[in-house]
């Protein structure tokens, strides 16, 4: 076996001490500089120096470990291949591939590929995990899936934990299970587990000051929107079927345009609120997180239909018929979207109309955003505030900055103020129910791929929420489709109906979807 040359064995050495040290200057020095260096781990893989120079920074540095084992290939005259295996003093080992360069006299990674200790379960992702952690139905139309819980359901001897962990030490076990849960136990599907949500579902961005951030499923290193980042993050990287979330102003939607997941927001009240932890009453709605359209529908028809009684005319209610093969962009919300996206959006509008099922389009006008959003704002602040103020009041300090300071701007709401924002939106809500009464709303989900962990991310928040606040407002269902692909990421198209139509919207939804496939399937099959 040949020997490590000194000088590469030292700075192996240099940079394992660096690792343990969590010194982000060195780290960066010894990744070679320039867009081609790459880095990849479990989750996926970074390219460029800059990209994994973000990732580093918001890792936290590895536990304590030493090195077991060191293998050492020559590649080159100033290339070399190292094999290490760490030994982690809490337990466990872990594998690091290397390639080693000389750039300039000195020795710099170029490639890497960490294979880290098997985590007993990703506490960023999961609150609870078992294989089941509850067993449903043995048999039924879910027979056979898996579901993430986000942690504002009610699960008879469990406590609601609502993404704090003060909130969850001081929370009594529910009594019962909430309806939202139960009806998919009934149907044959099993808990996988309790996933972690933002805290208090008051963000979208998926990050949680207590317990890290999860995974983005599709993007290594973004964010995976929230605040039903848990359920999305456990649907995209496989460890569950069915994410049960919530969607207050986005968060059902955003993690699944974030994540290249199908999401659906349901019709406001369609689905029993009773045993889920409030937001905003106003606006709270149940839905679900999948990574095809046909466990969506299945999912929708099972929860969604009457019981298929003889004084029942159609067990799917309005959603019985199909709806309009008829859209409408709204160019005030296409205008929040970001360059890539619009023209990504317009691409695929002109390939449907170019399609063999051709659908129409129109353009319309929802109105002026900014004073929505406001007075959408205003109504969500002072229920979250009448919700969760007296809990806030007496932990001061108990929630992250970004959180305390959207219910620090809650609580300065007067009821004059809330008054006059619900009066504000009773006209906007009539006008896109409206606009919808013949046809179908389509655009992006949200501005465009997920931010990168690092970004700073209020200016998008801002565009996002002016984009996903229309049909909450309006209490209207909207599902989004992975349908777009935007710098190598996905990006969710939207779809708005008229209220009670959620399953039609499903339908419509996978009849989109087939004919997208189609077109692309016959656009790379032309030489």
């Amino acid at each position: 076996m040949s020997t490590i040359p000194t000088d590469l064995r030292e700075a192996f050495e240099a940079y394992e001490r660096a690792i343990v040290a969590n010194d982000l200057d060195a780290l960066d020095a010894f990744f070679a500089p320039g867009p081609d260096t790459l880095r990849g781990d479990t989750a996926g893989l970074l390219v460029g120096h800059d990209a994994i120079s973000g990732f580093r920074s918001l890792r936290g540095g590895v536990a304590p470990r030493v090195i077991a084992d060191i293998h050492y290939r020559p590649l080159g005259p100033d290339t070399a291949l190292l094999m290490s295996v760490s030994q982690f003093r809490g337990g466990g080992r872990g594998l690091q591939t290397q390639v080693w360069q000389q750039i300039d006299g000195q020795w710099l990674i170029t490639a890497a590929h960490v294979t880290p200790r098997t985590p007993p379960l990703d506490r960023t992702i999961w609150r609870s995990v078992g294989d089941p952690f509850l067993q449903g139905a043995w048999e039924g139309p879910l027979e056979g899936l898996t579901v993430a819980v986000k942690d504002l359901f009610a699960i008879a001897g469990f406590r609601i934990g609502a993404g704090n962990p003060t909130y969850l030490e001081e929370a009594r076990p529910e009594k019962a299970t909430a309806p939202a849960v139960a009806d998919l136990l009934r149907a044959g599907a099993s808990l996988r587990g309790i996933a972690r949500t933002d805290e208090f579902a008051y963000s979208i961005a998926g990050d949680n000051a207590h317990y890290g951030t999860p995974p983005n499923g599709a993007v290594v290193g973004a964010l995976p929107g929230g605040s039903s980042s848990g359920p999305a993050s456990a649907v995209a990287l496989g460890h569950a079927d069915i994410g049960l979330a919530t969607d207050t102003a986005g968060s059902i939607r955003v993690p699944a345009s974030y994540q290249g997941l199908w999401g659906l927001r349901t019709t406001h009240d369609l689905v029993p609120r009773q045993g889920m932890l409030p937001l905003a009453q106003s606006f709270d709605t149940i839905g679900w997180l999948t990574r095809d359209g046909e466990t969506l529908q299945r999912v929708a028809e099972w929860c969604l239909s009457y019981d298929g009684s003889a004084s029942t005319e159609n067990v799917y209610g309005a959603s019985g018929d199909d709806l309009p093969w008829r859209f409408l962009v709204p160019d005030e919300i296409l205008d929040c979207a970001d360059a890539a996206t619009r023209d990504a959006f317009s691409k695929l509008l002109a390939g449907l109309a170019a399609s063999d099922d051709p659908p129409s389009f129109r353009a319309v006008h929802t109105g002026d955003l900014d004073a929505g959003f406001t007075a959408f704002r205003t109504v969500q602040g002072a229920e979250a505030w009448r919700n969760d103020g007296e809990w806030m009041r007496a932990h001061p300090g108990a929630v992250g900055p970004a959180v305390a300071e959207r219910f620090r701007a809650a609580a300065q709401i007067t009821a004059v103020d809330e008054l006059a924002a619900r009066e504000a939106l009773d006209p906007i809500a009539a006008h896109l129910a409206d606009l919808v009464d013949g046809a179908v709303m389509i655009f992006p989900t949200v501005p465009g791929p997920a931010p990168q962990r690092t970004a700073d991310v209020d200016a998008v928040r801002a565009a996002t929420l002016r984009m996903t606040a229309p049909a909450a407002i309006a209490g209207l269902p909207a599902v989004s489709v992975p349908l777009l692909t935007v710098d190598g990421a996905p990006v969710g198209v939207c779809l708005v109906s008229r209220a009670g139509t959620d399953i039609a919207l499903v339908r419509l939804a996978r009849r989109l979807a087939a004919l997208v496939a189609s077109a692309r399937s016959r656009t790379m099959e032309t030489p």
